[in-house]
């Protein structure tokens, strides 16, 4: 069994490569389960020390557009034999609203390419491809479009954001695909991630997660919308979670060749500090930053918060219970970056 990471050392992709190594083997479509030999992370950076001491692993370092359009100089990205593919690698929604140019290169170009290369392996691959909820733009100024009070697996995406429009796009090149028995497409809408470890990146939702883990270090935190703010969430093992059963699902249980919602656990940002609160005090919650961004918000705002994913649930995947819980996770796996007391 090979498997492929783009993104592998990324904080997802390399906790689905924790994830593949630790249960050692993989099923695709009902097939008998076979062990993994080979798990290429192809990323920009190196993976981390534990993954590369794994003789399972194997780093392709560089540009994905690179190495799939203009071709590598050593391995291909995806090589021979290759099994499954979870394509990871990204530009996300802040950045790509920034420059627009990197997200159709990032975000369009190199999945097509990656379904190119798929298709000249002639082995109809597994291939995971992690869409987004901001494929659901809500319009809140157009009486002729209102915003649907809840989101399902059927409803009419309608991105506002470049980085909506890019997934929803790779959505329907997977789905086309798939339909053409090129590959055997599973295109995954994952929620917003909290609580994410480590520094803020370029994404809009950034703060989801900062307004979270720089309070319990000790620092400010910054939230840029209002409590009320309603949001769709998933923790990052429920987010693997998903994106491993996607892998490995029949084509009878995924069903229909478009995307799925990956279960969300619906609250809003108020709730999500009254959950550091009980996790970590009043001076947790003091150390978040109230102060409005409004390019934050316009972007956020057109993200829905009410999520259903029936077609998820049948696959046996669930949603978080609650966000203390969420919380509470956080601080065991991350020990070292907490330094505020927890309850």
């Amino acid at each position: 069994m090979k498997i492929v990471i783009t993104g592998g050392a990324g904080f997802l992709g390399a906790r689905l490569a924790r994830a593949l190594l630790a249960q050692g083997h993989f099923s695709v479509n009902g097939a008998p389960a076979q062990p993994i030999e080979q798990l290429l992370l192809v990323d920009r950076a190196q993976p981390a020390p534990d993954l590369l001491a794994d003789a399972r692993v194997k780093p392709l370092v560089g540009d994905l557009n690179s190495l799939l359009v203009e071709g590598p100089q050593g391995a291909p990205a995806i090589p021979s034999g290759t099994d499954v593919v979870y394509h990871l690698a990204a530009a996300v929604s802040g950045e790509c609203e920034a420059d627009f140019d990197l997200g159709m290169r990032s975000n369009l170009a190199a999945t097509e390419a990656l379904l190119a290369a798929c298709r000249k392996l002639g082995t109809q691959p597994v291939v995971v491809f992690a869409s987004s909820l901001a494929v659901f733009g809500l319009v809140h100024d157009q009486p002729a479009l209102p915003p649907p009070s809840v989101i399902t697996d059927l409803t009419l995406p309608t991105p506002q954001t470049s980085y909506g429009i890019q997934k929803f796009i790779g959505e329907q090149l997977v789905a086309d695909y798939s339909r053409k028995g090129f590959v055997r497409g599973r295109a995954t809408r994952l929620m917003t991630v909290s609580v994410r470890p480590g520094k803020p990146n370029g994404a809009a939702s950034s703060f989801f997660s900062g307004m979270i883990r720089e309070p319990l270090a000790g620092v400010k935190g910054a939230c840029p919308v209002a409590p009320e703010t309603q949001v769709a969430l998933a923790s990052p093992g429920r987010t693997i979670e998903g994106l491993l059963r996607a892998g490995q699902a029949t084509d009878a249980e995924w069903g229909p060749k478009t995307a799925l919602n990956l279960p969300a656990l619906v609250t809003t940002v108020g709730e999500m500090a009254q959950a550091l609160e009980k996790v970590a005090g009043k001076p947790a919650t003091d150390l978040i930053d109230w102060t409005p961004d409004e390019t934050i918000r316009r972007i956020v705002k057109s993200w829905p918060g009410n999520v259903q994913s029936a077609r998820a649930n049948a696959l046996g995947l669930l949603p978080d219970p609650d966000f203390e819980s969420i919380v509470r996770a956080y601080v065991r796996e991350n020990a070292d970056a907490v330094r505020l007391q927890t309850l």
